[in-house]
């Protein structure tokens, strides 16, 4: 039976994270491409002001630290590729926690009720954390990182915890815990800069946010339609 299962999420899984590599390729990378050229610019901006500081010792460290750039796909199919690779892999691991939410509810997925389920999940990991750590481009100015993912991850865990207090209890206390379990994070806030030097546009940075959080909403209903799916097809084969 945990086999069948474990199938039917990596399936589901794979799904989803094909229709939310296509949706990224064609809707949200240009905007990263686009994004790391203000990147580019700023870079080259600190590098020069930084060897007109410092003379001929400080441009010969930028050269060197220049030869040892990180690896980074090529633009094109290489990146298209990874891209496409990376969205298969987020798919089949979300596949796997949503799977694994159903079983410890005690409730069914199915094709009809499998886009409520897909629905918690945006919740729980895009739109929470989303409200108080917007998706960022290249270029743009961003807090220290263990302390942001912190605060995600602690968000995620607070709200999924939350959604199932608030469905799976009946008693009204437990209830009204879900919904503080919920709003706690946003109360402590995230980790934020004081400042936020950027040449990224303001346009380009809220066109990027908005098509992240439509792929993002697409690929939740996807997956737990699909789920649905495929966990019924593994229910029928094990009862058969």
């Amino acid at each position: 039976m945990i086999t069948r299962v474990l199938l039917a999420a990596i399936i589901a899984g794979m799904l989803a994270g094909a229709v939310a590599g296509a949706v990224q390729i064609w809707r949200v990378s240009p905007l990263i491409l686009a994004a790391e050229i203000y990147e580019t610019q700023q870079d080259t901006g600190l590098a020069h002001t930084h060897g007109a500081h410092d003379g001929a010792a400080g441009q010969a460290k930028h050269d060197h630290s220049g030869s040892r750039a990180e690896w980074a796909p090529d633009d094109g199919l290489e990146r298209s590729a990874y891209t496409l690779v990376s969205n298969l892999l987020m798919g089949v691991a979300f596949a796997l926690i949503l799977g694994a939410a159903v079983m410890l509810s005690g409730r069914t997925i199915t094709v009809q009720n499998g886009a409520l389920w897909g629905l918690a999940g945006y919740l729980v990991f895009t739109l929470a954390p989303t409200a108080g750590l917007a998706p960022e481009l290249p270029g743009m100015s961003a807090a220290d990182l263990t302390a942001r993912q912190t605060w995600w991850w602690g968000t995620a865990i607070a709200t999924a915890g939350g959604i199932a207090l608030m469905v799976l209890q009946e008693r009204v206390p437990l209830k009204a815990l879900g919904v503080g379990l919920i709003t706690l994070p946003h109360l402590i806030g995230a980790s934020r800069l004081q400042t936020h030097d950027s040449l990224v546009p303001a346009a380009l940075a809220a066109e990027f946010v908005a098509n992240s959080l439509a792929m993002m909403a697409l690929f939740w209903i996807v997956l737990g339609v699909a789920l649905g799916w495929t966990m019924n097809r593994a229910r029928k084969d094990i009862g058969s």
